[in-house]
């Protein structure tokens, strides 16, 4: 333990930093683990990443938080709303239904966000009527953080196998940078107003193979009101069943552009959504990479049986992780 307290400084490189110190970019904890690879040093035991484990939140309709009202009072746990998603939701008298969010979580000091509109809507569609659409969907769900002071709302990637394997196939980076276009025609409406509003527009993981590439997308808006999500079921999913990276490379990989994370289980051979520790997710090491981010990102247990909240959050705890 007192070679923990005290390591001897490797050579070229800071206390607190795997790369060389005039980069002055470090990630907490790096300097360990290259004691480890290239030193033989013993690596930390877990739990020693972070200070304080992380507070989780939860994803959920309103109706599961009227049924389980325990959920909002053990903890000022952040919330992710999933009641405003659907066309026919945007489109029809939503405020009922936001008022009852207003009304049940009034008092409630967690963070609020939303998932946003994804069913049916490719937001790197080519055909500028989709893309309307998907505008206009963008911004009625901006409506809804509006009214409910939400302060994320989370879209999908536009992103396939099919894009990770066929992209290259064409000259000098165009049909990357097509993509990208279109997603700011669908999409740059909603950035200006996010940024107005306060909103933090989050783009997860689905089908994407690459860690890297969302990122790239992200970069090009140069809007604080742009980042990235990471969903660790999808991640383990593309990993079980197309050889991505495992789903800590994906936290790592997203630097300090990582503002939220979705927290659920799976068998890596389908999109499971079970409870933690129901699959074969390698948590402590998910923690370990999420203990080296330059800012801990909002955490969300999105599982399909809202009744695994408890056992997840507990086993969570069990392993030292998140509380």
């Amino acid at each position: 333990m007192d070679r923990l307290l005290a390591p001897v400084p490797l050579p070229g490189i800071s206390r607190h930093c795997s790369r060389p110190v005039r980069s002055g970019a470090c990630q907490p904890g790096d300097w360990w683990r290259v004691a480890v690879l290239r030193y033989g040093a013993s690596e930390p035991d877990d739990g020693m990443w972070m200070s304080e484990l992380p507070l989780v939140g939860l994803a959920a309709q309103i109706s599961d938080l009227h049924a389980n009202p325990a959920l909002l009072r053990d903890e000022p746990r952040d919330i992710e709303l999933h009641d405003f998603f659907m066309a026919d939701v945007l489109a029809g008298d939503w405020r009922p239904l936001a008022e009852q969010a207003r009304n049940l979580l009034r008092g409630h000091a967690g963070r609020l966000g939303i998932h946003g509109p994804f069913w049916g809507l490719d937001i790197s569609s080519p055909d500028p009527e989709v893309q309307a659409i998907v505008a206009r969907r963008m911004d009625q769900a901006l409506d809804v953080c509006a009214c409910l002071e939400a302060s994320q709302m989370v879209i999908h990637s536009p992103y396939t196998l099919w894009d990770h394997h066929t992209l290259d196939h064409f000259a000098w980076r165009s049909a990357y940078d097509w993509i990208i276009a279109n997603c700011h025609a669908c999409l740059r409406p909603a950035v200006e107003r996010a940024e107005a509003l306060g909103v933090t527009l989050v783009i997860e993981n689905v089908q994407d193979k690459d860690p890297d590439i969302r990122a790239d997308l992200v970069r090009s808006f140069g809007s604080h009101a742009v980042a990235l999500s990471v969903d660790t079921g999808h991640a383990h999913f593309m990993n079980g069943i197309a050889h991505a990276p495992p789903v800590d490379f994906f936290i790592r990989r997203a630097g300090d552009l990582l503002q939220h994370v979705h927290l659920h289980d799976g068998d890596g051979c389908a999109d499971r959504h079970w409870p933690i520790g129901d699959g074969s997710i390698p948590w402590k090491a998910v923690f370990r990479a999420l203990g080296e981010a330059p800012k801990m990102p909002r955490l969300i247990l999105e599982l399909s049986d809202k009744a695994g909240i408890p056992a997840s959050i507990a086993r969570l705890q069990e392993l030292g992780l998140a509380r």
